[in-house]
């Protein structure tokens, strides 16, 4: 592209100038020729048919006819007319045309631009009017319809489009018109210069359009077929360039990076495995076989395992680590919470009992004593895996040889804390690195946020796991809430109860938090029931005493914000209750609803909704009472509020911002992107073939600079 013409600053654009340039600069992020261009209209509206005026009805999205003005009035604030305003113009609030087709009579109604509209408006012209139908004193109208000349730029035969917009931009003259009339001025100059970033061969052999035709059409489509061709051309683009810039990364380290070669199961795997009380699932049994083929191979290992709640995960992370062991390596677990790395340790021991393998555990709370031992047992080689926090990271940790690390909800830690991992190999040797993760991510948005990866996913759950009842209840059924909830707690059974706390700052959400828990002790009075509160204002020994009293089952209740949506194991809890469940997304409610439903006990999901609850939500919410599946909820949830809610990410944290394609909507095109790019960089790894030139230019933008925190190394 020429780099010239595309980095113009919009404000030299004709009929933009430096108050709308910083209008579109705040409103839009569009800052050069080249960001307009690539602001794509979200929707079109069709031209290409008029309507009778006999035809219109007020439940049309638009209308567009071509009509005789047969009269025009003037009319001031108190609705009277305004005869001969010469200079008093100010006067007029309103102008009132009646016009007619063939088929009937309608009025046109502005409250703007009177004096120029009166001026163009003269009995006997004929016009296309299009616009909104509104009702008023039960007639038809239209009000502020756009106005063109039968024969001008914008009449039948035309899908025009619409593009975002905001109150600012409408106020300060940048109207829908007028983008049409800026992009078609940015079009002109920088179409005749502009280059196709995917190569001749590309566009043969996937069938696309040329990027200038592409551009042409998406914004002034000559119909729906050129329409569907540019934008699937666009949509490809952007979707190839996104995976090729995470996958190239990937090439590059496969190739550069030797892995520790872990040749044996060894016998800790072995003792371990033939000693559990339960058969594996097969795709427990499948993950593990594509772990192992990654640690035999040479290279480093840089694996996500996705996992709903409750399918088998750790068993999988133990018998990963007794690979490494069972080869002469040592692994560690990390994990985001000391709960977490604390409950991580419990349940590791047990596994390990029959291996003899040593395990030990290190957090932030772990004494002087205790970590000078296990420093030196990591030092010697004694301790085969350690389970921990961020504390793994600390400079005085070292080992006599990492050979895997496992990292626990890996969204959770920064990428510079990860990458410290690195240097705790004395050899040199970066350790295998298998990512955990129970949110269930679509697949679409796990290729692009941890598209340098590769991916695990056990898609079954163990056998014998009971079906957790999740119910909508409205505020009218509190007191039959309370009332099951004293009900199974006299079974022996225990209850969380959680808030919404989306910002930590949010006063009223600590109100409600307050309120609730008010409310919670009143009906639940000591000494016969004990209430538990957790949240984030309160120190981290004050949370962990408070979790800890729960988990011991000394406390009935679970007062709580979301800090208990990963990691807290209480198999007793056969109760969760979400209280403004609306607040949530899919996703978080499925990961909170994962925290009961571990032990025996039929278990239940209580969604409390408020009383104005929007279609959407309640869409959300009876979805989650009809499926358990955590991937079926994560697509729904990402149909319905977009990928950037998903993992805490906006979908600007991608390696690229996407203008037209939709990692919600274009599933298809983003496989079939990520499989070209695979096939491009098997023939071409480095890009070097000069056929790939305009690939490798593009990809050395700054907008293809990895930011996604995938990145390990």
């Amino acid at each position: 592209m020429d780099i010239k013409v595309l980095d113009k600053e919009i404000q030299y654009l004709p009929g933009v100038g430096p108050r709308r340039a910083a209008l579109l600069a705040s409103e839009l992020d569009v800052h050069t020729v080249g960001d307009l261009i690539r602001t794509y209209p979200f929707r079109y509206i069709d031209r290409s048919r008029l309507n009778r005026i006999a035809d219109i009805t007020p439940t049309m999205a638009s209308v567009q006819i071509q009509a005789q003005v047969l009269s025009v009035r003037l009319l001031g604030k108190d609705g009277k007319p305004v005869e001969n305003p010469g200079n008093r113009w100010g006067a007029v609030t309103r102008l009132v045309a009646r016009v007619a087709d063939e088929s009937g009579e309608t009025e046109v109604v502005f409250f703007k631009g009177i004096k120029w509209m009166h001026a163009r408006l003269t009995p006997g012209s004929v016009w296309i009017f299009f616009g909104k139908p509104t009702v008023f004193s039960d007639r038809i109208n239209l009000v502020h319809p756009e106005v063109d000349n039968p024969g001008g730029s914008v009449s039948a035969g035309v899908l025009t489009g619409v593009y975002p917009s905001t109150e600012k931009l409408k106020n300060g003259g940048i109207t829908g018109k007028v983008m049409l009339r800026l992009m078609t001025e940015a079009l002109n100059e920088a179409l005749p210069v502009i280059q196709d970033p995917l190569p001749d061969y590309i566009l043969a052999e996937k069938g696309l359009v040329p990027l200038s035709y592409a551009l042409r059409q998406i914004h002034f489509p000559q119909d729906q077929t050129a329409l569907s061709k540019a934008s699937y051309r666009l949509k490809f683009e952007e979707l190839f360039f996104l995976q090729l810039s995470l996958l190239k990364q990937k090439y590059i380290r496969s190739r550069a990076e030797k892995g520790i070669l872990m040749p044996h199961v060894g016998k800790p795997f072995n003792d371990c495995f033939n000693a559990l009380p339960y058969e594996l699932t097969g795709a427990q049994k499948r993950v593990i076989k594509e772990i192992r083929e990654d640690m035999r191979s040479g290279h480093q290992m840089n694996r996500l395992l996705q996992g709903d709640v409750g399918s088998g995960k750790t068993m999988v992370a133990v018998l990963t680590c007794l690979i490494a062991v069972g080869n002469g390596w040592q692994a560690c677990v990390m994990a985001p919470t000391e709960v977490l790395a604390q409950q991580h340790f419990a349940n590791i021991s047990k596994y390990l009992q029959p291996t003899g393998v040593k395990v030990a555990l290190l957090t932030g709370s772990t004494g002087v004593k205790a970590r000078r031992e296990i420093h030196a047992g990591l030092q010697d080689g004694s301790i085969g895996i350690i389970i921990g926090t961020h504390a793994l990271i600390e400079d005085t940790v070292q080992f006599k040889g990492l050979g895997l690390a496992v990292i626990d909800e890996q969204h959770r830690f920064g990428v510079d804390q990860r990458s410290r991992l690195w240097s705790k190999n004395p050899g040199g040797i970066p350790p295998h690195i298998l990512v955990m993760t129970a949110t269930p991510i679509p697949r679409t948005l796990a290729m692009t946020l941890y598209g340098d990866l590769d991916l695990s996913v056990i898609d079954e759950m163990p056998p014998g796991r009971k079906k957790i009842q999740t119910l909508l209840v409205g505020e009218n059924k509190r007191i039959a809430m309370f009332n099951f909830m004293k009900a199974q707690i006299a079974k022996g059974r225990q209850v969380f109860v959680v808030y919404p706390l989306i910002f930590e700052s949010e006063k009223m959400d600590y109100h409600n938090l307050e309120l609730g828990f008010e409310e919670i002790v009143r009906h639940f009075p000591l000494p016969d029931y004990k209430v538990a509160i957790v949240h984030g204002k309160q120190t981290s020994e004050e949370k962990q005493f408070n979790m800890s009293a729960f988990a011991a089952g000394r406390a009935n209740i679970l007062v709580s914000t979301t800090v208990i949506e990963v990691g807290v194991d209480v198999p007793n809890a056969s109760v969760m209750v979400i209280e403004s469940a609306e607040r949530f997304g899919l996703s978080q409610l499925h990961q909170l609803r994962g925290r009961v439903g571990r032990g025996a006990a039929e278990s239940f999901c209580i969604l409390m909704r408020g009383d104005k609850v929007s279609r959407e939500s309640q869409k959300r919410l009876e979805l989650m009472c009809r499926t358990e599946d955590g991937f079926v909820l994560a697509e729904e949830d990402m149909k319905m509020r977009g990928p950037g809610d998903l993992e805490g990410t906006a979908q600007s944290g991608l390696p690229i911002r996407l203008n037209i394609a939709s990692l919600a909507h274009d599933g298809l095109i983003l496989s079939d992107a990520r499989s070209y790019a695979v096939h491009v960089l098997d023939a071409d790894p480095a890009l070097d073939a000069p056929v790939n030139a305009p690939l490798k230019a593009e990809l050395r933008k700054d907008k293809y600079t990895l930011r996604d925190y995938s990145k390990i190394s």
